[in-house]
């Protein structure tokens, strides 16, 4: 079994570098781009939620290998499985977050990513504390049981999160069409943290958008309507609790 490292918290110093040269970029054009008081309550949401892991992961963990140990095929860590088990976790991500925005017992563990106004990298860092206490893990435990290592669906899944943060900005309109067609984007994401009714409960991708392609839930970003972002009824605070 390698030793597999947690890749989102390598990818630590690249966050706070991106979210710099954002902040720098974005501001050059609209001083109101970047609200102080909204960044720091992400990134307080954002490591209470990596605290709130490090206390719950390990129960998570032995769920997931509980699991294992009935698996049907011994795949292993065969390079052709990682792959594979790449698209099989962001499938069961699509899954996990249609189900947090049409479960209210989910949504209300998620809401606290949507609840900011602003739509910057530091929004991707707003994340909650109680997500293990949401039947999410039950519709990644299949993966288990068919014989994908926990460890493996984990390093997977700490690839698909640092994919998703770069797609929570503005500073990127549009990329090349064929890229648009296949992977989730900034444009697509957008839409996603949109409050406009045309756009609400959609664009559920983590990597790749055509699963909302496949299953219906896919809205394109338009030019003439402009994305008011954060919640239906908005908190109106930046009050941590």
């Amino acid at each position: 079994m390698p030793n597999l490292p947690n890749p989102t918290e390598l990818a630590i110093p690249a966050f706070v570098l991106l979210m710099l040269v954002e902040i720098w970029w974005v501001r050059r054009r609209d001083r109101r781009a970047y609200e102080p008081r909204d960044t720091l309550t992400s990134l307080a949401l954002g490591l209470g939620s990596t605290v709130a892991g490090a206390l719950t992961g390990g129960l998570a963990l032995a769920i997931a290998f509980w699991v294992y140990q009935y698996r049907i095929f011994d795949i292993g860590f065969a390079w052709w499985a990682w792959p594979i088990a790449f698209v099989a976790d962001d499938f069961a991500y699509y899954w996990v977050h249609r189900l947090g925005h049409r479960v209210r017992w989910m949504w209300a563990a998620h809401v606290i990513h949507h609840s900011s106004q602003h739509y910057n990298l530091s929004t991707a860092l707003r994340q909650t504390w109680t997500g293990f206490f949401t039947p999410g893990l039950l519709v990644s435990l299949p993966l288990f049981w068919l014989g994908f290592h926990p460890l493996m669906i984990a390093f997977c899944g700490g690839i698909n999160l640092i994919y998703q943060f770069w797609i929570h900005t503005e500073a990127v309109k549009r990329m090349p069409r064929w890229f648009e067609a296949v992977m989730n984007t900034p444009s697509h994401h957008r839409v996603h943290h949109a409050i406009n009714p045309r756009y609400l409960d959609s664009n559920y991708a983590g990597v790749f958008i055509v699963w909302d392609k496949m299953f219906g839930t896919f809205v394109p970003e338009r030019d003439d309507e402009p994305i008011r972002y954060g919640i239906v009824k908005q908190l109106g605070s930046f009050n941590l609790l």
